[in-house]
């Protein structure tokens, strides 16, 4: 059995991956750019309102909340939280009496959370925003069903293909 690659095969074979490389580390740097900007976007909105008692982030962590009740470990297991501290957000925003929380009454070393009249009103703000996006992003951004379906197929592969090179350490 030969197992040498030809010299044509070879460069063939490097230029394929070069070309990989060049579109994989593309896309990382498309989707942490496209997290920072929805955080811009969020920010923004609420910078139009003069409302300044809550960042993007907290204000997406209460729209991924909505009208549900859950733990601090299911809320992070979501994701969406690119370099935030969803724990130290959660706390400050009971503090800042956006959020519920309670014992659970079976287990009383997990923590329910739930949104506040307040809460609900900064997630609504967020719908609201997405909703408008919505009813323009194929007209102004010639992102349409297609783009989108062919868009999540591949994020999701992408996701799952991450996720096995943890699960199966590859």
């Amino acid at each position: 059995m030969n197992t040498k690659i030809k010299p044509q095969a070879a460069s063939t074979f490097h230029a394929h991956e070069q070309g990989i490389r060049d579109l994989y580390m593309e896309s990382l740097h498309l989707v942490e750019r496209l997290h920072r900007r929805l955080l811009d976007v969020i920010k923004d909105e609420f910078d139009r309102q003069g409302r300044s008692d809550v960042n993007a982030i907290q204000a997406l962590l209460l729209f991924n909340i909505g009208n549900s009740e859950l733990t601090a470990g299911e809320l992070r297991s979501r994701g969406y939280y690119l370099g935030s501290n969803v724990s130290y957000n959660v706390k400050k925003l009971v503090d800042l009496g956006f959020i519920n929380h309670q014992r659970s009454r079976i287990d009383r070393r997990s923590v329910r959370i739930s949104l506040t009249e307040t809460g609900q009103d900064i997630a609504e703000t967020v719908a609201r925003l997405y909703e408008r996006h919505i009813t323009s992003i194929d007209k102004v951004g010639g992102i349409g069903t297609d783009e989108f379906t062919q868009m999540n197929k591949l994020l999701q592969r992408l996701d799952r293909f991450w996720n096995d090179q943890i699960l199966y350490r590859l």
